[in-house]
């Protein structure tokens, strides 16, 4: 079909043919939630479709590709520099925006050893299918209590907060590529036989109709990032441990950032931990440092996980983050991400009558009246110390930890205290309210506040002056500084609340200079979305996987023109 053959209205009604006129959503009120990010990113699109199938998905695929339409594919919208919605209105074509939330779907197999993973699949469905099993999967706090898709992950090759684990990635994998010739393909590097043609391919994934026999257990193509443990390790490199540019870590739907259409991910589980929390706190950074090294080398076993939070992070995830905190608190994961679809419809309705962030207002004035949810031992520990370090271990070696941390700090002003259960785990509540508590802050500063730099940074391994200092003048634009991040990967997630009246483009511009200087890598785990430039080896990678620029054109400030141009 040649292309520009389909007017709007006639791509439209192919579309509503192929999944139901309910599922195509027009016009900005309907498409609102999807089209503008989570934190950043927003852009018309032609429609949002919302396919119920993998053949009504890739059905999609074809009459929008043949229609020479763009196609942004969208897991949960839970990224943080834009990465999977329109950026502005500078497009060549239509836009259509492929929600695959109602494609869910988890499928476990090799006794749990392994899964294969729909688009629609959350991480914190994973974890709760994998539970009973006494498996976990790549990761297991932070981004999954928000309803962040396995998918998104691996697609971009995010990090976690799991010392042991990387970034999620795997070269097993069905997915969707649109050739030089303009011809649509779907491939199968799943390592699993389900037919020849994408018809039976999808139908029988889709239903789970394969058998053990079915599934190829080839060595030589990973599931998970298997040398990640030992190179964590390395505490004297001068390179960061992850980052999502690394071209190490680049293959196919790993990484692909939606330039192609990923079907299914196959990938590793793991056996879940007996876990001990210990809660650090001290005014000395290099004794931080200090624990980190000895902990990373000393021990048989990696730390489980290692999150640090700066005394100025506390305070406002610990007033801007409460009301999140209080609803995983009292009713589970499993709720948030009908909470946060529920705000963003009612964000819409008060931004039709120009009531921008009334919301969020409401919220915290609600938050302000509810009881103390943190535990009195955090909150001495805030007083008294500028860094916090919340360190999980495995319960096998809890004992050689607390001995460790208590011959280390008796020379030593810091101190630390083992959690008990409800203390551990509020403690690494409060650090997720933390993440997004500047985004609250924003809206009910408006006043204030120009806008959020959001950062994620992964600095050398062998960084000891890991505390950033600013020159005056630039620490001047800002309303305040948020850090907090990976503590023993050294990957920090660093927000600065730029003043109101300062263009926070140049800020950000005169931080990455910093970074640079420091041998930084940026961004770390959220992918670069439309806020950072993609460095050539990741640009190429974008090119050789989408040859004609027609999925999620312009990403990390790439061409948003059809075959490149431009």
């Amino acid at each position: 079909m040649p292309r520009n053959a389909l007017s709007d209205n006639a791509l439209l009604a192919r579309l509503r043919q192929t999944v139901g006129a309910t599922q195509v959503l027009t016009g900005a009120r309907a498409t609102r939630r999807y089209r503008k990010g989570y934190r950043f990113g927003d852009g018309p699109v032609l429609a949002v479709v919302r396919p119920g199938t993998l053949l009504e998905l890739w059905r999609v695929l074809e009459a929008t590709v043949q229609a020479d339409g763009i196609v942004l594919m969208q897991a949960a919208n839970t990224g943080l520099t834009g990465g999977s919605t329109p950026d502005g209105d500078g497009y060549d074509r239509r836009i259509v925006l492929v929600s695959t939330q109602r494609l869910a779907g988890v499928q476990v197999i090799d006794e749990g050893r392994q899964v294969v993973c729909l688009p629609g699949a959350t991480l914190d469905v994973l974890e709760k299918t994998l539970a009973p099993l006494g498996r976990e999967p790549h990761s297991v706090i932070g981004s999954s209590c928000i309803g962040a898709s396995v998918m998104g992950g691996v697609c971009n090759n995010s990090g976690g907060a799991l010392v042991r684990r990387g970034p999620a990635y795997t070269e097993l994998a069905l997915y969707a590529q649109l050739g030089a010739d303009g011809a649509l393909r779907l491939v199968n590097h799943l390592g699993i036989a389900l037919g020849d043609t994408p018809e039976t391919i999808l139908t029988r994934l889709q239903a789970g109709d394969y058998a053990d026999g079915d599934i190829a257990r080839d060595d030589a193509r990973a599931a998970s990032d298997t040398h990640y443990a030992s190179h964590v390790r390395d505490v004297d490199a001068a390179t960061p441990a992850r980052y999502n540019a690394d071209p190490a870590r680049l293959h196919e739907a790993s990484g692909c950032a939606g330039r192609l259409a990923v079907f299914a991910v196959r990938l590793d589980t793991f056996e879940k931990d007996e876990a001990s929390v210990f809660y650090i706190g001290s005014n000395v950074p290099d004794d931080l440092t200090d624990v980190r090294r000895h902990l990373l080398t000393a021990f048989e076993r990696l730390p489980i996980s290692g999150e640090y939070i700066h005394r100025d992070a506390f305070d406002v995830g610990d007033r801007y983050g409460k009301d999140t905190f209080l609803l995983i608190d009292r009713f589970g994961t499993d709720k948030v991400p009908a909470a946060f679809a529920l705000k963003s419809r009612i964000d819409g309705w008060c931004e039709r009558w120009g009531l921008r962030g009334l919301t969020d207002r409401m919220l915290q004035r609600i938050a302000g009246w509810l009881p103390d949810h943190l535990p009195p031992r955090l909150r001495d520990y805030r007083a008294r110390y500028e860094h916090h370090l919340l360190l999980k271990v495995s319960a096998r070696d809890a004992g050689a930890t607390r001995a460790f941390l208590d011959t280390f700090f008796a020379e030593r002003e810091g101190a630390f205290f083992a959690c008990d259960a409800d203390e551990g785990r509020k403690a690494f509540l409060h650090r997720f309210a933390v993440a997004g508590a500047a985004v609250r802050y924003r809206e009910v500063h408006r006043d204030a506040v120009e806008d959020i730099v959001a950062l994620d940074v992964a600095l050398r391994r062998d960084d000891r002056a890991w505390v950033e200092s600013l020159p005056a003048a630039l620490a001047d634009t800002m309303v305040a500084r948020l850090y907090y991040g990976h503590f023993f990967c050294h990957v920090f997630h660093q927000d600065y609340i730029v003043r109101r009246g300062t263009d926070p483009l140049a800020v950000e511009h005169r931080l990455w200079a910093l970074l640079d200087a420091r041998g930084a890598e940026y961004p770390a785990e959220h992918n670069v979305g439309h806020l950072y430039p993609a460095k050539p080896a990741l640009a190429a990678f974008y090119r050789t996987l989408d040859p004609t620029n027609t999925f999620n054109p312009g990403i990390g400030q790439t061409s948003r023109q059809r075959d490149w141009a431009g």
